[in-house]
């Protein structure tokens, strides 16, 4: 293979590349020849998605003309319900995304890294190869046992040529592929199968078929994919044992490739991440990749991918998450971490397209409603118990990554099984396209950085995982970000006040009733 370019687009410069060829890039559903490709900062999209993009490489749709502004009486929940049925729109770009964060101008296809890392070869072309800078707060990065996985194995390289160097950004395995029969799996049917499958291998890169419409069937480049994203918990910080959780959507690429398949995630835009993270549809490669960024590097991941009849159902989704994306980069509703973190969010998306996804429902609300005052009072923070008090009475779906994906990738599987009568239009859709339910694992890169492993499913399980004294817990201090003023919407919507402030009220007017109470006796 040669060295190519990102997209075609001649900002790149001819200088920077042995070749060029759009055709062979895709993101998502999407040919990379429909985007242009630009440095964040020179281009011309949504302003406030260009804010957090200024210093990054991204991918814009040509000639992307859609509307994203909001009249005054906007309603978050109503206008997901609708965005989802512009993929049915005649425009163009109706279900691409807004964006999507490529992180770097070159690639390299079939490349081979030398044992000593400080070389690549592609074709008939040999490379000087360094890697770009560690980020200050990220604790760990590329060492020799990295050296000698990814010397191994061919590799999807994303970076920056200069002469005859490369600097890298994210490496992908090439052999982490589909098959084109993978074995079928017994047992992985429901929530609780799901639960033993991610806890039961966090080593190797496997691939395994849990439901197939006709048995033997294979999978075929260029197939329509819709898929779940499920990162483990990280080893080195005792604010991640919960993961992260995301969906996706693509097709099937050439020898059975995952590495373009778009995945949306969504991470909180109001902190500086110590991994460089911001969030966006990102491709699959980057996503798990990126030397920084890359969530293969801090913990082993799981995916749920339903090989589909055609791209009617990710283009919906499609179609949601550009408005969706718009909406969180412009501050329309905001990351909360108890109540609008990766899966609440992604969750909430897919209830708004149709999908009666099962709510577990809070874990207890008398043991909130003790640990509000008691936590506030230990922890000398009145955000702290309020905190807390969230966590306990949310959704667990909607609150911890693990659960989402067991829920959402559980129900899928008991509706094809049990032939169920869908609910509506978009449930019928999916339950007639899915042709193959595959569960995929992507182990932990190896590198300097401690072993992840599965993560949590509840409060019980992270008190397991963490030192009991607080000053104990390894936890990685972030710098805010804070978003410009100017760059906010005029019509922002109402959000919700969290639980936590009608329980403080009740706290506040109980004291003040008891306290009258005694007064009134002391003055009787």
């Amino acid at each position: 293979m040669v060295l190519l370019a990102a997209g075609g687009d001649s900002s790149f410069g001819d200088e920077h590349a042995f070749g060029q060829n759009a055709d062979m890039n895709v993101y998502g559903l999407y040919s990379s020849d429909r985007f242009s490709h630009q440095f964040g900062g020179q281009a011309d999209g949504l302003p406030q998605a260009m804010w957090y993009f200024r210093t990054e490489w991204i991918a814009l749709p040509h000639g992307d003309e859609r509307d994203f502004r909001f009249c005054p009486d906007f309603q978050v929940d109503r206008d997901w319900a609708l965005a989802g049925n512009a993929a049915a729109t005649s425009a163009p770009n109706a279900a691409m995304p807004l964006l999507v964060w490529v992180a770097a101008p070159h690639y390299l296809n079939g490349a081979r890294l030398d044992a000593t890392a400080t070389q690549v070869s592609v074709a008939d072309a040999r490379l000087h190869w360094s890697t770009v800078p560690r980020l200050p707060l990220n604790g760990a990065w590329f060492n020799a046992e990295s050296a000698a996985f990814f010397s191994a194995r061919t590799l999807r390289l994303r970076g920056t040529r200069r002469d005859d160097a490369f600097v890298g950004r994210s490496l992908w395995p090439e052999d982490y592929t589909l098959p084109s029969s993978p074995a079928t799996v017994a047992g992985v049917d429901s929530a609780a199968g799901l639960r033993a499958w991610v806890r039961a291998d966090t080593a190797s890169f496997s691939v395994a078929s849990l439901w197939q419409r006709t048995a033997g069937q294979g999978i075929a480049p260029g197939q329509a994919v819709f898929g779940l994203m499920l990162n483990g918990a990280q080893g080195d910080d005792d604010e991640a044992h919960g993961g992260h959780f995301a969906l996706l959507t693509g097709r099937v690429g050439e020898g059975g490739s995952i590495a373009d398949l778009l995945v949306y995630n969504f991470y909180t835009l109001d902190a500086e991440s110590e991994k460089g993270i911001v969030a966006a549809p990102v491709p699959l490669d980057n996503y798990l990749g990126d030397l920084n960024s890359g969530q293969a590097w801090y913990r082993p991941s799981w995916l749920l991918l339903a090989t589909l009849a055609d791209d009617a159902v990710p283009r919906r989704v499609d179609a949601l998450m550009a408005r969706v994306f718009a909406q969180f980069y412009k501050h329309c509703f905001t990351y909360r971490h108890a109540q609008a973190n990766c899966a609440g969010i992604s969750v909430r998306c897919l209830r708004a397209l149709g999908w009666p996804v099962p709510a577990l429902g809070g874990e207890s609300w008398l043991r909130a409603f003790l640990a509000l005052p008691l936590v506030a009072l230990r922890e000398r923070s009145l955000k702290a118990g309020k905190a807390t008090f969230d966590y306990l009475t949310e959704d667990r779906t909607t609150l911890y990554p693990a659960q989402a994906f067991e829920q959402i990738g559980g129900d899928l599987l008991r509706r094809l099984q049990a032939g169920e009568p869908p609910a509506n239009e978009w449930m019928r859709r999916l339950a007639s396209d899915v042709q193959q339910v595959l569960a995929v694992h992507v182990p932990q890169f190896p590198s300097s950085r401690v072993p992840g492993s599965w993560p949590v499913v509840c409060s019980a399980e992270y008190r397991q995982r963490v030192p009991a004294d607080p000053a104990a817990r390894k936890i990685i201090p972030v710098p805010p970000r804070p978003f410009p003023a100017a760059l906010r919407d005029p019509h922002p919507p109402f959000e919700a006040t969290p639980r936590s402030e009608y329980a403080w009220r009740l706290y506040l007017l109980a004291i003040l009733a008891i306290c009258l109470l005694i007064l009134g006796r002391l003055l009787a």
